[in-house]
């Protein structure tokens, strides 16, 4: 931090006041790269400017250029503005969950004929289901559904079909569709199963041994053998709950340790006294342990769409401010088998620190090397947010392309791009100046958070292309091509003066560089294999220009083949398409065609 700067935040600190709120740090363009909340304003302000930082704390105060805040009239109100606000600007310091991943449940419908399945988006506010969990991982959550669905008759379609099914042949269905089934019996059935969802396997384990010695005194020792694997996995998922409370509590805990700068967190969840699964993290420290730690569970309950139900926690954490925002019960006893779990929970996290205390540095310190070496090179002093694109295609046809998103040279998956390429476009460098000009056209058009610098896998000749388009645009973004050598190895950054610099003078970045690289190699290679599954026809219209999923399903539904919509004449494609892109549509499809028939010929 420069004198100035220095200068300025001294003058603007003696303003802030003793009160609650939140604020907001700035880099040198005016955005928001890190929200935060205090009780005191202005002793936590300060406190970034009067004590020593170090890791991400340190790169957070080198970046600060300017701040402001809001005053609030309590600290849950600054609180609940801190999460609105990160909702709002996503500041690229403020936690990410380390990964996309949101626990698996298994929800049993209350519908007349109910289901059971396994499902990741949960909302409470359902009152057509009972969820159970959650799952450690969706693995146990699968089996655990295939053993119901294997003793149970229950329905297995999403709508009631016209006749019986495979399931109702084997067993496994009631026939719902056609049968009338008494609602005794199905009574029956989710109470069974519920109870074995919440921890009671008698039942279910009686059913199985009885089948089971049934299948042996038969002679059918192939089932008897299939009916003893599923009562395996069953024991094996109930001595994984080792800890028993002894009574049917239901909530999740919350601890965590800090040192060093970093923080682990520890959830566990309790179902009917049991330990039902856990959730853990590691992350570096921005704000104090119990401030980033509260913000991490916010964001982690959000994400899976499911608040809590009852809250037990570390007794360093505010229990007030958890129960007033999520509107639960939050305690932290002081003694008795609930503390016992709490320490337990926190040596788990102590743990799992010093697990990866290392790795973590080691990785950290690494990466922040990579950016101060693309600074220097760049001669910038913000190289934060990096676009990286790459195309795929099938012999020359089909192209997609797809951009991925690194904010520090960490993955920002929900920033990820997919895009289809027009069916006249023939070669890469077309495809690349299609998607460049669609991706910052519509960043300049909608007012959209723009990179800092744009990654392309290539040399002199896409990054000339990037400059054209930009240069179109009127944006000055800068770029950097990744040029291969004859063994196809990245060997050199071309810059955006189309000079060359040998990448093995800074090994840090040529690692961090390569894992972009890779990283939007296999997004765009994913994305087509994806499109490519869907089967010929699903492809081919995918590919289409102009057309979507509603105009897709209603050439399917009017025309049901691609023999049909090729003979089709102009005026029954106006029909669902409209004059002009029914034009283009014949055109695309005459294309294809004659593609299509020259790689036979060449067969």
């Amino acid at each position: 931090m420069d004198q100035e700067t220095k200068e300025f935040i001294k003058k603007k600190l003696s303003l802030v006041p003793e009160l609650p709120g939140s604020y907001q740090m700035k880099d040198k363009d005016g955005v928001i790269i890190y929200v935060g909340k205090a009780k005191n304003l202005h002793r936590r302000v300060s406190s970034y400017f009067t004590r020593t930082v170090t890791g991400k704390t340190a790169m957070l105060v080198a970046d600060i250029k300017d701040f402001d805040y809001i005053v609030t009239s309590s600290e849950l109100e600054s609180l609940i503005l801190e999460i609105t606000l990160i909702k709002k600007y996503d500041p690229k310091y403020n936690i990410l969950l380390r990964d996309d991943k949101t626990y698996p449940y298994i929800e049993l419908t209350t519908e007349k004929y109910p289901r059971v399945r396994v499902i990741r988006n949960v909302n409470r506010k359902k009152k057509t289901t009972h969820m159970f969990g959650p799952y450690p991982n969706v693995t146990s959550a699968r089996q655990t559904v295939e053993i119901i669905n294997r003793i149970y008759p229950l329905r297995k379609c999403e709508t009631l079909q016209k006749d019986v099914c495979l399931y109702y042949h084997l067993g496994e269905c009631l026939g719902y569709c056609k049968k009338n089934i008494d609602s005794a019996e199905i009574k029956q059935m989710t109470s069974e199963i519920t109870s074995f969802l919440k921890g009671d396997a008698s039942i279910v384990t009686n059913k199985l041994k009885a089948e089971m010695e049934q299948a042996s005194a038969s002679l059918n020792f192939e089932k008897a053998l299939e009916l003893k694997n599923m009562l395996d996995s069953i024991h094996v998922t109930l001595r994984h709950q080792k800890i028993d409370l002894n009574r049917k509590y239901n909530f999740d805990l919350l601890s965590f340790y800090s040192d060093n700068g970093l923080v682990a967190v520890e959830c566990f969840f309790i179902r009917e006294g049991l330990l039902f699964g856990q959730h853990h993290d590691l992350f570096s420290l921005v704000s104090t342990p119990e401030e980033d730690v509260t913000e991490y569970f916010i964001k982690f309950y959000a994400k899976s769409s499911m608040s809590p139900k009852m809250l037990v926690v570390d007794p360093k954490l505010d229990q007030k401010l958890l129960s007033d925002y999520f509107g639960v019960k939050v305690s932290s006893p002081s003694r008795g088998n609930i503390k016992k779990l709490i320490d337990l929970a926190r040596e788990n996290a102590k743990i799992n620190l010093k697990n990866k205390e290392e790795e973590i540095k080691k990785s950290d310190s690494s990466r922040y090397r990579a950016i101060a070496s693309l600074k220097k090179i760049l001669h910038t002093d913000k190289v934060s947010r990096i676009e990286s694109f790459d195309n795929s295609h099938l012999f020359g046809t089909f192209y997609v392309a797809g951009m991925v998103t690194f904010v520090d040279f960490l993955p920002h998956r929900n920033d990820y791009r997919k895009f289809r390429i027009s069916s006249s476009v023939k070669d890469d460098l077309g495809a690349m100046r299609e998607v460049l000009y669609r991706r910052y056209y519509h960043v300049m058009m909608e007012e959209e958070k723009g990179p800092d610098l744009i990654v392309l896998d290539g040399g002199e000749t896409q990054v000339s292309v990037a400059n054209e388009v930009l240069a179109s645009l009127n944006l000055k973004i800068p770029v950097i091509g990744l040029k291969k050598n004859d063994k196809h190895r990245t060997e050199s950054l071309v810059l955006q003066d189309l000079t060359e610099i040998p990448i093995k003078e800074h090994p840090d970045l040529f690692v961090y560089l390569g894992r972009i690289q890779e990283e939007v190699h296999r997004f765009a290679i994913t994305y087509h294999r994806n499109i490519k599954s869907k089967g010929t026809l699903s492809s081919l219209l995918d590919m289409a220009p102009g057309i979507g999923e509603v105009r897709k399903k209603q050439l399917l539904r009017k025309f049901g083949s691609l023999k049909k919509m090729k003979e089709a004449s102009l005026e029954e494609l106006e029909e669902v398409l409209g004059p002009t892109l029914a034009v283009q549509f014949q055109e695309f499809l005459s294309h294809q065609l004659e593609t299509q028939e020259r790689r036979e010929e060449n067969e």
